[in-house]
């Protein structure tokens, strides 16, 4: 097995694994604050089982560039992934794809997948951003519409507390230690999120690909409630939910990982 780093074409920093031979690919989205060397042990997980995996860090995350949490406008994370697609398909040929969105990334992924592309063999979708918890106050959501226009990248800290993500201290310690990770996000990064939802919640309808829906039964930084209604919306035929019991935030860090890291790799062989 092979571990690469390398940066695209746009600038985004991104790794890659890669098995001698790659029955699939598996294209990873990472969530708010953190970066793509947080999986790096799904990453492995896949890699022995025979898919190559890209895990790129999203602009103003991670070692990618860009002021840290901000967008312009949400297009800029469709147009990052289709780009990052379009590099796949020219690195690795005709193989399957799939695409694995956590929290910000799985916003990013049902956006792209309302759009409708064409070729993927479904989607893994993980701690569902539709119903935000307690980072989402009436204070922070009144600001960021209020100011998005004027102070675009006014910075405010989102208050998200480590202790949600899992229930394992050593997870909760390591994130707290990364110097990578970081807690801040422009008021037009939370207004663009805010019209995401909207456009996903209105379009769901769209949503035809095969899904896996993974989720913490006691997040409270993405309600679970949002996990259920994805499931009940999408027009896909093919979906599956599996909700964790008493789990947090990050189900791949949580204390069932070896079982999540089991059900993402069985979906997969599933789907092939």
């Amino acid at each position: 097995m092979c571990h690469l780093v390398v940066e695209l074409v746009l600038g985004l920093y991104y790794q890659r694994w890669r098995p001698a031979k790659p029955k699939a690919v598996v294209m990873v989205v990472h969530g708010f604050g953190e970066h793509g060397g947080r999986y790096a042990h799904v990453a492995e997980h896949l890699a022995a089982h025979g898919y190559c995996v890209y895990i790129p860090d999203l602009r103003g995350h991670g070692r990618s560039p860009g002021q840290r949490g901000h967008i312009q406008e949400w297009s800029e994370y469709w147009y990052d992934l289709t780009f990052l697609r379009n590099f796949v398909e020219s690195s690795e040929g005709p193989l399957p794809q799939f695409v694995y969105g956590h929290s910000l990334g799985s916003l990013v992924v049902l956006d792209f997948l309302v759009k409708q592309p064409p070729g993927l063999q479904g989607a893994i979708l993980s701690g569902v951003l539709l119903e935000p918890g307690k980072v989402a106050n009436p204070l922070l959501v009144a600001t960021a519409r209020l100011l998005s226009r004027y102070q675009p990248t006014l910075s405010l800290r989102l208050g998200l507390d480590a202790r949600a993500l899992s229930r394992d201290p050593a997870v909760v310690e390591a994130y707290r230690k990364d110097p990578l990770v970081h807690n801040r996000a422009s008021v037009r990064w939370g207004n663009e999120v805010l019209n995401a939802i909207a456009v996903v919640k209105a379009q769901a309808k769209k949503i035809i690909d095969p899904l896996l829906i993974l989720h913490g039964e006691a997040d409270t930084i993405n309600r679970v409630e949002g996990a259920h209604w994805l499931f009940r919306e999408v027009s896909s035929t093919d979906k599956e939910l599996r909700i964790y019991p008493g789990g947090y935030h990050e189900p791949h860090n949580d204390l069932q990982k070896a079982q999540v890291l089991h059900d993402i790799t069985d979906w997969l062989e599933r789907h092939l």
